[in-house]
């Protein structure tokens, strides 16, 4: 299974490193994971796969499922959850926005517009 991670780190120019910046696993579970002495709970295979764009299935076994179906329906959806995910302060937004009114979504919107302008007409 470490194969297949380390093939995906190599593919996509990243290191181990970079995995545990973007999704806070420690790097000894990368080493023991390495050494075969363990392997990632479903949580961080699940952040991991996530950080790298396969699912957990291309993860664990290097196949996709059948009609190769990933974690999400599209890219779209694939880009905003990776953004949601690595931006600390997007996902405090998201986390707070979730079980909001409607309305109070769109007065949220409007509020984060009206800064945008103001700063657009601070640096003009």
């Amino acid at each position: 299974m470490y194969e297949i991670f380390a093939e995906l780190l190599e593919k996509k120019g990243l290191k181990a490193a970079d995995v545990t910046r973007a999704t806070g696993i420690k790097s000894p579970v990368f080493s023991e994971w390495k050494k075969g002495k363990s392997k990632p709970n479903t949580d961080k295979l699940i952040k991991i796969a996530n950080f790298l764009g396969v699912s957990v299935e291309y993860l664990t076994t290097g196949e996709e499922k059948e009609g190769g179906e990933t974690y999400y329906l599209n890219e779209d959806t694939t880009k905003i959850a990776q953004d949601i995910f690595e931006n600390k302060e997007l996902r405090l937004l998201f986390d707070t926005a979730r079980n909001a009114e409607p309305e109070d979504l769109k007065a949220v919107h409007n509020m984060l517009l009206a800064l945008k302008r103001k700063e657009q007409r601070y640096d003009d």
